[in-house]
């Protein structure tokens, strides 16, 4: 190992993004591989927290809706995300969950397609963009049909009768990343709307919306930017959709929100896809996630994500396979999102031994490892010395352990 943790340490030297560690509030000693699941949190999180929860919020109590300017919180934290994702203002707002946005992009594409009846999505996908597709089917008493097909078979099944395709950009087991734009074309030559799923996406590889000439797409803020355990997403519509109709029509999606209006009147502009009232604390955690990004260049950022990955499996290759594990991300970092997987079959065990050498990663059902890639705190020496703990866990059977295969709540 120790030609490659040579290696590391020369890129870690000429690293243009290694000041940004020190940004976020990381013990030494730990090795963080599971912010594609969770982002750590930057340092000057509780301090923004702290001055919302007292300042804005204790002091200024309601008078804070317009004085901390809480009331645009969703559209200016939207525009923020925008240039991450390849967006224009006043395309991108924050708000709800990604499952809620999900649903709200569908039915949104629905109203655009009045006489196709059909949601397509891919097998394997995330579990909740199946989950909303076949809540709108029940919903509809049949009238929408929810259809799933092969990965590597959906864009085969785009046909007439399709109203909208929903795909994952970055696999959410695999890492397997999809060409966005040449995806959205093949559907739009069908009359095909697209939902993207960014979930794996945002804050950690680059993305183009408005070039990929993309209709919809939702994301999460609790993974690459940063955000906190459960904060608000996003959702993006390009500006020729704004006439779209969301199933959801809550009292911030309104034209006029105080007017007080009994019948629903959707505001003209990306405010249409608001609904209740935004969490304030949700929304100022994860400003401070998002600005902190805007610091980084995202052409930076993808080029050290795909280096990670390519040292990471450089280190498994030697030995990984003898010990039963297989790669499941493509070996390709042009195919590869921001994350690397190997399939094992005592991959929960061995993922919780891990743990215990303080290096963070998870676990998904049935037999997947996952090891995520967060350029902006992750140095090259992390990746090789998780790869040596991971090692020497295989070799010594640490994993071997009753309390290690006991299944918890969230794995």
């Amino acid at each position: 190992m120790d030609a490659l943790f040579a290696k590391a340490d020369a890129l870690d030297a000429s690293d243009p993004l290694r000041s940004f560690r020190d940004a976020f509030a990381l013990r030494d000693g730990l090795i963080y591989l599971d912010g594609n699941s969770l982002g750590a949190m930057p340092k000057r999180t509780p301090a923004r927290m702290d001055h919302t929860i007292q300042q804005e919020w204790r002091e200024g109590l309601i008078t804070s809706w317009n004085a901390a300017d809480w009331v645009n919180a969703p559209r200016r934290i939207g525009d923020k995300i925008a240039p991450i994702i390849g967006a224009g203002e006043g395309e991108v707002v924050v708000t709800d969950s990604t499952s809620i946005n999900i649903f709200k992009a569908l039915t949104a594409a629905l109203s655009l397609q009045p006489e196709r009846s059909i949601l397509l999505t891919e097998t394997t996908n995330f579990p909740t963009d199946h989950y909303m597709m076949q809540g709108i089917t029940a919903f509809s008493g049949g009238r929408i049909e929810t259809r799933s097909a092969a990965p590597e078979e959906v864009l085969d099944h785009l046909s007439d009768d399709v109203a909208v395709l929903l795909l994952t950009h970055v696999h959410y087991k695999t890492g397997q990343m999809r060409d966005m734009a040449a995806v959205t074309a093949k559907a739009q030559e069908h009359g095909v709307l697209v939902v993207w799923d960014l979930s794996h996406s945002a804050g950690a590889v680059e993305l183009a919306l408005n070039a990929a000439n993309v209709d919809f797409a939702v994301g999460c803020g609790y993974k690459f930017l940063n955000g906190g355990p459960g904060a608000p997403a996003f959702l993006f519509a390009a500006k020729r959709h704004h006439e779209a109709m969301p199933v959801l029509a809550g009292w911030f999606g309104h034209a006029r929100p105080f007017a007080f209006e009994e019948e629903y009147e959707a505001a003209d502009n990306i405010e249409r896809f608001l609904c209740g009232t935004p969490g304030i604390l949700g929304m100022a955690a994860l400003e401070e996630g998002v600005e902190l990004m805007l610091r980084a260049d995202m052409g930076e950022v993808r080029r050290k994500s795909a280096a990670l990955g390519d040292l990471f499996i450089e280190c498994m290759d030697g030995w990984a396979a003898e010990h039963g594990f297989t790669l499941v991300s493509p070996r390709d970092a042009a195919e590869r999102g921001s994350h690397v997987s190997y399939s094992h079959a005592e991959g929960y065990a061995i993922m919780q031994a891990l743990k215990a050498s303080d290096v963070i990663g998870d676990f998904r059902e049935p037999d997947v490892m996952r090891f995520g890639l967060t350029p902006l705190y992750l140095s090259y020496r992390d990746m090789v010395e998780a790869a040596a703990r991971l090692r020497s866990i295989c070799e010594n059977r640490e994993w071997d352990k009753p309390e290690y295969k006991e299944r918890a709540a969230v794995t």
